[in-house]
């Protein structure tokens, strides 16, 4: 059954290499069933509890219709920086209330959702220029690199240099280190399983530093205990349908900006997570082009519906996807399983939510590995539109901490070279789209609207 649904030995897969792809995609992206219910848990109208339940609900539904969709390793969960975006920005800087945020998200999936339907961003994610994809892929590799290395205390903030070294007797710092050093052995060693491996070997290390002192626990601090506690565990109700379409008819303008904020960061976080994932996964055709991207697309428009029924923000596809595809992940069984650790994880959070990050750090350090050595694909020589248009997507995700930003950039200097080299021909539709989007976009920021 599991062979016709998902086509194993096709993709040259087996049930145990996808459990552990699924596993290991979920511990790496657990994270955010911590993160949510503390940015949106403090809105009023919200409870940490009701964000819990509703993240875990709206990822496990998601990640099941990409499993279905499209039949790819890709899981999906409120994402990161728009959930910040909708917690400190919307509801907090503009003073606009849960109710009517969660309707922008709300039309923001429904919007998305005919795109998908008209192929505009099937288009967006076939057409992109092959160096620039490469480039996608390496710059998503910087990007989850230098996440993983901030939330472990291994690069932080300094006023001089913006970023520097962090100390060297913190337990974050060594433990996550050690842990990408276990990671490599293990893959020298072609040892099945390694990297989900690396996050429970350095997970147990911690807990073995905090039972010495040395991991010293002080939750004012943010640093909370590694070892689980059940003790009044219990599972709160989300909150459902909680849409303002009143709003809109008096404020139009304010929710048109917020709406398209949702919609334009959402758009090409996915698009660039997609490629990212899918080239490592040698998922891509010969075309270079992404199978079932409709599918998938789909499963991210229907996941941001779904979490605005059930009060989260924007839910959108999961570059930590990438540990499970570097795990072995090919089909949409790995999706399964995670999504089936989502719903688990309503039971078992403590479980779950007592893995720190730096625990995670190796794992997402040995996939940006893998997925910055896709530079080596890139042309670094000849048309200067695909050299300079890739190299801008690599730099600028990284150090603008943001994947659309190097998406816009590097497709946006991509379409100008070409025009300014004479091969306007060779721009597709698509991508003049986009860079109409891009226009308005930049017009939007330099207004201070956005």
């Amino acid at each position: 059954m599991l062979e016709k649904l998902f086509k194993l030995k096709e993709n040259g897969t087996n049930v145990k290499t996808e459990i552990i792809a699924g596993i290991t995609t979920f511990l790496a992206m657990a994270y955010i069933l911590a993160v949510n219910p503390a940015y949106l848990g403090g809105i009023e109208g919200a409870t940490p509890g009701a964000i819990l339940t509703g993240t875990a609900i709206s990822a496990a539904i998601a990640t099941l219709c990409m499993a279905f969709f499209a039949n790819y390793p890709v899981a999906l969960a409120s994402g990161m920086g728009l959930n910040a975006f909708f917690a400190f920005t919307v509801c907090g800087a503009m003073g606009i209330s849960y109710s009517v945020a969660l309707t922008a998200v709300l039309i923001e999936g429904i919007i998305f959702l005919i795109l998908s339907l008209f192929k505009f961003r099937e288009a967006l994610v076939n057409q992109i220029p092959e160096n620039l994809k490469f480039g996608i892929t390496a710059g998503i590799g910087l990007f989850i690199t230098i996440i993983a290395l901030i939330n472990s205390g291994v690069v932080v903030n300094d006023d001089a240099t913006l970023v520097s070294i962090g100390t060297f007797s913190s337990p974050a710092f060594v433990l996550s280190i050690l842990g990408l050093i276990i990671i490599g052995i293990l893959h020298h060693f072609k040892v099945p399983g390694d990297i989900l491996l690396g996050i429970i070997a350095t997970w147990v290390l911690g807990i073995i530093a905090q039972l010495c002192g040395w991991y010293k626990v002080d939750p004012e601090a943010g640093v909370y205990s590694l070892i689980p506690t059940f003790s009044g565990l219990s599972i709160e109700a989300p909150v459902l349908f909680n849409f303002d379409f009143k709003y809109i008819v008096k404020n139009l303008s304010t929710f048109l900006v917020v709406m398209f904020t949702f919609l334009y960061t959402d758009i090409f976080d996915t698009v660039g997570t997609l490629i990212g994932v899918a080239e490592k996964g040698n998922l891509l055709n010969e075309k270079g082009e992404l199978p079932k991207a409709k599918g998938a697309l789909l499963a991210d428009a229907v996941g941001t519906c779904v979490g605005a029924s059930v009060g989260v923000s924007t839910v959108t596809s999961y570059v930590e996807s990438s540990a499970g595809v570097s795990a072995g992940g090919r089909t949409g069984l790995a999706s399964v399983t995670t999504a089936g650790l989502f719903i688990v994880s309503l039971i078992l959070s403590p479980l779950f939510l007592a893995i720190p990050s730096f625990a995670t750090t190796p794992a997402m350090l040995f996939v940006g590995l893998l997925m910055l050595s896709s530079i080596k694909n890139m042309k670094f020589e000849g048309d200067m539109a695909d050299v300079i248009g890739g190299f801008l997507a690599v730099v600028i995700m990284p150090l603008t901490y943001s994947i659309s930003n190097g998406i816009m950039l590097g497709m946006l200097a991509w379409v100008i070279l070409k025009v300014c080299t004479g091969k306007i021909k060779d721009i597709k539709p698509v991508m003049w789209i986009s860079t109409i989007l891009f226009a308005f976009y930049f017009v939007l920021k330099f207004m201070g609207i956005i």
